[in-house]
């Protein structure tokens, strides 16, 4: 049997007081009530900078200005292998918001917690804390 695979945009947005702006998975989602970056699935015939801007666009309002791919990971689920395509965005036009009326909030980089994030975002989440990235 074939897993699904899924590749998927993450915009890691970070002001230059070096908080990271988070949204709050939708109640009826896949991993409901986590923590996120912003960012999602990345369409056919799309790259993976295309999806990243376009999604922060639909999702918080956001035009991404030079988005730096940092890390690419791989997460396994009993259903489905998602590969996670995680850029820093350090400059944007416009003011990021919960354009989705999903909860939103600026957290200091140091005071992620990697158990506030879906799990195939530990990794990236402690890099993020130790000044990593």
């Amino acid at each position: 049997m074939s897993l699904n695979q899924r590749h998927i945009s993450v915009g890691i947005i970070r002001n230059s007081q070096r908080e990271i702006f988070i949204t709050q998975r939708d109640a009826s989602s896949h991993m409901a009530g986590f923590w996120e970056f912003p960012g999602g699935k990345i369409e056919a015939g799309e790259t993976a900078v295309d999806a990243l801007i376009r999604e922060l666009q639909e999702e918080v309002g956001i035009e991404a200005d030079e988005p730096e791919l940092i890390r690419t990971l791989q997460h396994h689920f009993p259903d489905r292998v998602i590969h996670l395509h995680f850029f820093l965005v350090q400059s944007w036009a416009g003011e990021p918001y919960g354009k989705e009326g999903q909860p939103k909030r600026w957290v200091a980089q140091t005071e992620l917690k990697e158990d506030d994030f879906p799990p195939a975002n530990a990794e990236i989440v402690a890099a993020l804390k130790l000044g990593q990235i």
